[in-house]
């Protein structure tokens, strides 16, 4: 008579679910290209959270590393600036507009970066706000 509590999901009973070859075919794909098991991506997927692709991430990855570059780059063109030494030929005006192009270049990273990991969310938050307020009993004035 010593029944223990569930701990964890596998303590639980599954939920079946039925499909042809190609939906399963489908549906494993997705699983992969999120990084995700099949049951963790159908869970996720049912529960109505955001799925984020691991394609995704490892772009924003590589912005973020070229971005750190650039940010590099422009430090050691101040650094030469300040020293008060540019070569011959180059002058101050194109070094400081080559600054500037940096900084803008870094703000266009910085605003995809924010396009590729946002729009996941974004969709989530307006549904579950309006669920929520469907759910309230007292939605006084």
């Amino acid at each position: 008579m010593n029944k223990r509590a569930p701990t964890n999901r596998k303590d639980y009973q599954p939920i079946k679910v039925y499909c042809y070859p190609d939906e399963r075919q489908t549906i494993e794909q997705q699983a992969h290209s999120t990084g995700l098991s099949k049951s963790s991506y159908l869970l996720r997927v049912g529960m109505g959270y955001p799925i984020r692709s691991i394609v995704d991430n490892h772009q924003v990855e590589e912005l973020v590393k070229i971005n750190g570059d650039l940010g590099r780059l422009g430090g050691l063109l101040k650094l030469w600036l300040s020293n008060g030494k540019p070569a011959p030929g180059i002058d101050a005006r194109i070094l400081r507009e080559t600054l500037q192009k940096i900084d803008t270049t870094q703000d266009q990273m910085v605003a995809l970066m924010q396009r590729v990991l946002r729009p996941q969310a974004e969709p989530m938050r307006s549904s579950r706000t309006s669920s929520d307020r469907s759910t309230r009993k007292d939605d006084g004035p």
